[in-house]
């Protein structure tokens, strides 16, 4: 048995300017800036969401600007092979995580668990 839920949402952004990125979906969403460890700053900016408790970040990619979406779980590999059931498919390891695609199209990860409300919120799966 493994436990996963919406971790919350990342806004990958195709920039050089990533504070300025940040700065815009802040003030869009109404979020304020939050400090992320210095090994993450260069890549991304973390906004606070204190009415969800969800994780939302600003990314910088180089690919097409786009949202997506990150499941965390408790163990990866399970959840991905429950996704890969409902026909996700596999695209790429990165670090510890995994990118995945709907069968829809949609982009999104697999990642560790590391929300508070995860033990109590998260979905049991068999």
């Amino acid at each position: 048995m493994h436990k996963s839920k919406l971790a919350g949402f990342i806004i990958d952004c195709q920039t050089d300017d990533l504070a300025g990125a940040a700065d815009f979906w802040s003030g869009a969403l109404g979020m304020p800036l939050r400090e992320l460890p210095a090994e993450e700053a260069a890549l991304y900016k973390g906004l606070e969401d204190a009415a969800h408790g969800l994780n939302i970040e600003v990314q910088r990619v180089s690919h097409p600007s786009r949202v997506h979406l990150d499941i965390e779980t408790d163990d990866i590999e399970a959840e991905v092979r429950r996704l890969e059931r409902l026909g996700a498919k596999r695209v790429q390891a990165v670090h510890s995580w995994w990118v995945m695609e709907a069968p829809t199209g949609q982009r999104f990860c697999v990642v560790h668990a590391a929300s508070k409300s995860f033990a109590e919120q998260a979905a049991r799966w068999p």
